[in-house]
This record gives C-alpha cells, sequence and structure tokens, in this order.
C-alpha cells in the first residue's frame, strides 16, 4: 500500500529515490557542491594565520635578516600562529653550558627581534619556548633539562618585559630535550636543539575581568540588606536589634576600650 501525506512527495515520483535504484541526478552535483564547500572553510581556517598581514610582514622582515646573516634559524607559520626559531651558530651562544643567564651574543639577536615582537604583542599572545639538547644536567640550580629549559625561555621573557612588553602578552614554557628537531649525535646537531621559539598565537587569549577597586570586597551597598552584615558599617545612636536594650547598648560602647589595629600578643 503506497504512503500518502499531505504535503509530501508521493512515492513513486521521479524526483523520490527507491530503494535499491540509485539516486536523482541532482543529488550528485549537490553532493559535490556541499564538498567543495566544506574543503573551501577548511582552508581559510588553515590559513588563517597566513592570511593576517602583520605576520606575513613580520615573516618577511625575519626571513630577510636570516637570508642577510644577521640571524639564525627559520620563521614557520600554520593555522595556529608563526613560530619564530633562534638557532645556535658555532659562534654564538644563546647561554653558558648549564647556566640560564643570556649572553651578550643572546642580547644582540634579541635586539635585533625585539621590535618586530613588540609590534605583533599589541594584538598577539607570545609564548616563549626554551629547548635543550639530550646531554643530562643535575645541579643545585637545575635537577633536569626541564628546569634549565624553563629557565632560560624566562629570562628571555624578562628581558622582553623590560622591553616595555606588556605581561598578559607573555608567557614561558620550557620542553626540556623532547622536542628535538635533528639527532643528538654531533655538537652542531645540539647545538640546532638548543634554540628559543617564539610562538606568536592567531588568536590572544581572552581578558580577564576587570577586579574590583580597592576597598569594595565584603562591602554593602547603600540601602542593601539589614543593618549589622559583614563589611557594612552601623553610625553612632543606630537603632537597637530585638531583645536589645538601647541603654545597655551604649553603655557596652562606652566601656569597650579601643585597640589600636595590629596590636598582637606581646605588644
Amino acid at each position: 500500500m503506497r504512503l500518502k501525506v499531505k504535503g509530501m512527495i508521493p512515492e513513486d515520483d521521479l524526483r523520490v529515490s527507491q530503494v535499491g535504484h540509485p539516486g536523482p541526478p541532482w543529488s550528485i552535483a549537490y553532493g559535490d557542491l556541499m564538498t567543495e564547500l566544506v574543503c573551501f572553510f577548511v582552508i581559510l581556517y588553515a590559513l588563517s594565520a597566513a592570511l593576517n598581514k602583520d605576520m606575513q610582514k613580520a615573516q618577511a622582515d625575519i626571513q630577510e635578516m636570516i637570508k642577510d646573516g644577521k640571524m639564525q634559524g627559520q620563521v614557520t607559520m600554520d593555522k595556529e600562529g608563526m613560530r619564530i626559531t633562534l638557532e645556535e651558530q658555532s659562534q654564538v651562544a644563546f647561554f653558558e653550558s648549564g647556566r640560564a643567564e643570556l649572553t651578550g651574543q643572546m642580547r644582540l639577536q634579541l635586539d635585533k627581534l625585539t621590535p618586530i615582537l613588540y609590534q605583533l604583542s599589541e594584538k598577539h599572545d607570545i609564548i616563549v619556548e626554551g629547548h635543550t639538547d639530550n646531554i643530562p644536567i643535575a645541579t643545585k640550580q637545575f635537577a633536569s633539562n626541564w628546569e634549565l629549559s624553563s629557565a632560560r625561555a624566562t629570562s628571555v621573557v624578562k628581558f622582553l618585559l623590560a622591553s616595555k612588553f606588556l605581561p598578559k602578552r607573555l608567557a614561558a614554557v620550557g620542553y626540556g630535550e623532547n622536542h628535538p628537531i635533528t639527532v643528538n649525535d654531533s655538537e652542531p646537531n645540539r647545538k640546532r636543539n638548543r634554540r628559543v621559539v617564539f610562538f606568536v598565537k592567531t588568536n590572544p587569549s581572552p581578558d580577564s575581568p576587570a577586579a574590583a577597586p580597592p576597598g569594595l570586597i565584603g562591602a554593602a551597598a547603600p540601602g542593601a540588606g539589614p543593618p549589622g552584615l559583614i563589611g557594612e558599617v552601623i553610625p553612632a545612636g543606630a537603632a537597637a536589634q530585638p531583645g536589645e536594650d538601647p541603654a545597655l547598648q551604649g553603655e557596652e560602647t562606652a566601656a569597650k576600650p579601643e585597640v589600636p589595629v595590629g596590636a598582637g600578643e606581646g605588644e
């Protein structure tokens, strides 16, 4: 028995695909269109960082410095953001062995990079990543390469803070020896792995809500709630609570000596 529903296309209509028969011709074109639209939006999402003009200009400037030999490293960009990698050269050491203080060569490298990073920090968060080679370390100051890489990244962040960067735009991360870019089988390769990476995020972190002005914590709004709430000041001569004698209330107030704020035992 054919099912007929008011307002619906009959089952024997040619526009309806029967069980075991191919779909109508228009469904093929429609399916292709939907697939192409999905691919289009995926490509737009993947290239969201590349479409950012600020990052494009910064990438071109850094690539020019690398090409001219002013800086050793590389710069890449993907949907998450831009990564600027500084690699040690034979004559350039970012940090002394087992230490987290910036060397003079590293400060020169950062001086060249700071103006570009400062412009990006106006709209983007910058995460400084510290990386080491796989040579173990165990000192009083650094128990492992985790601590060493984190301390080195923090030293770079402090350098940027001294250059008037906004603290909310900076973060420091230490990866130790766990993300090498080459095998640690030679000194040149270990130098490449001892690197600092600046990760400029495409989407900045949301700003936290504004903090309440000092002195408002625990304060009651004028006229809100009964007298005696925490933070509310009851003026002299205010009405006594039910069951209390106003005269006794005044005597208690007068009988209690004032104690200086901060006074404690032995003072």
